[in-house]
């Protein structure tokens, strides 16, 4: 499982937990459970590509 965060805001996801706010079951794939539009929740300014895996 891995760690995401958001460059400009600090926002995180962890693909154990999931956020079911957004539609991430626990357990989600990045990859190809994210899809490339998808875009940070709490600044709504990056991309999913912007993003960085911090574990």
């Amino acid at each position: 499982m891995a760690v995401y965060q958001c460059p400009g805001c600090d926002y995180r996801i962890d693909t154990a937990v999931g956020d079911s706010s957004e539609g991430f079951a626990p357990g989600f794939d990045w990859d190809s459970e994210v899809p490339e539009d998808w875009f940070c929740p709490d600044c709504g300014v990056r991309d999913k590509v912007d993003f960085d895996q911090i574990s």
